[in-house]
């Protein structure tokens, strides 16, 4: 019963965090790339705030996976280099934090890339 209360979670705050961008969409002139950028800018703020530590912990995944568990991933890793490394770390941190999910889009889009079948005009 546990992991259907966590999956749940996880699809309900994901689920607001799209309705969200949805709306944004709809109803005002913001383009699409600047409500990613200011998704991810939310999850430093909220995470400066010490307000995405605890969505994290109620909503996993749900709050992880968006656009604003990168900005706070981002946010927390420089924190960290900052304060073992001094400021170089605040050059470092963000990217060593977030790699492993930066080389897995990589990968991925990669592969998609080249598996997926070709369907362009001039082909």
């Amino acid at each position: 019963m546990e992991v259907v209360l966590m999956l749940a979670r996880a699809f309900l705050v994901g689920g607001l965090f799209s309705l969200v961008a949805q709306i944004l969409i709809d109803k005002t002139n913001l383009t699409p790339a600047r409500i990613l950028v200011g998704y991810v800018v939310a999850g430093v703020v909220l995470g400066a705030a010490g307000l995405y530590e605890p969505l994290l912990r109620f909503a996993g995944a749900g709050a992880a996976t968006p656009l604003t568990g990168f900005g706070y991933l981002i946010a927390k890793g420089a924190r960290q280099a900052v304060d073992e490394r001094g400021l170089m770390g605040a050059l470092t941190g963000g990217l060593t934090a977030s790699s492993a999910g930066i080389t897995a889009a990589l990968v991925f889009g990669l592969l998609a890339a080249l598996f997926s079948p070709r369907n362009h005009p001039r082909d």
